[in-house]
């Protein structure tokens, strides 16, 4: 129900082999690290901003301030910009953005991803041109004690926390619950709490009652 072929374009990542034999689609996320140590070498380089298990693709920009822990693998062209924190096991492709004050961990970028401003992205997988507004959180871990679920049924994971297919978008300010699953082109209006599995192809709008009243002077 949950296959990978659903939600993403394999062609727009460096790594199809990471999705091999995965009956759903988060199955990936167990496979991150492994996947990524044999993709990286150790070298003698290590800076306060680059760790030593880190490849980085041509034509990249890491601006000061960022921060790539590693082991992480980060293709060419993309912009890692000032205060980006990529921590372990980060799977970046081409020509995506990691913007100021974001956090990445276990987690799987495909080609022309954008994170701008803001967010969390923990043991997640982003789609071909996925989108994250400012201060998106992709959180990954329950408060109750157990594996996250998806439609009742029990992923085997701890921490989990969405898979957004090729195309979507989420608003600025969304929260999505652990084991969220976004559909292909779908969007999110700004300022959602969302939990479950959004279709493809669907707009989630958020309706709030509001109220305007006359300043008093005295105010």
């Amino acid at each position: 129900m949950f296959r990978t072929e659903d939600y993403l374009d394999l062609a727009q990542f460096a790594f199809p082999e990471l999705f091999e034999d995965c009956e759903h689609v988060w199955d990936a996320l167990r496979k991150i690290g492994a996947l990524v140590k044999a993709n990286v070498k150790t070298t003698r380089r290590r800076t306060p901003l680059i760790g030593p298990q880190v490849r980085i693709g041509k034509g990249t920009i890491v601006e000061p301030g960022a921060i790539v822990k590693g082991p992480a693998i980060i293709g060419a062209n993309c912009e890692i910009r000032s205060n980006a924190y990529i921590r372990e096991n980060v799977i970046v492709g081409d020509d995506c953005v990691l913007g100021n004050a974001c956090e990445f961990k276990n987690a799987a970028l495909f080609n022309g991803c954008q994170v701008p401003h803001f967010s969390y992205v923990g043991d997640s997988i982003l789609g071909y041109k996925a989108h994250l507004g400012a201060s998106v959180i992709l959180s990954n871990f329950k408060s109750l004690k157990g594996n996250v679920t998806v439609e009742g049924a029990d992923t085997g994971l701890r921490k989990f926390g969405a898979i957004i297919g090729d195309g979507a978008d989420i608003g600025c300010n969304c929260v999505l619950n652990p084991g969220s699953i976004i559909g292909r082109r779908s969007v999110l209006y700004p300022n959602l709490l969302w939990r479950g599995v959004c279709p493809a192809d669907s707009i989630v709008k958020l309706r709030q009652q509001q109220e305007i009243v006359v300043r008093s002077h005295g105010n």
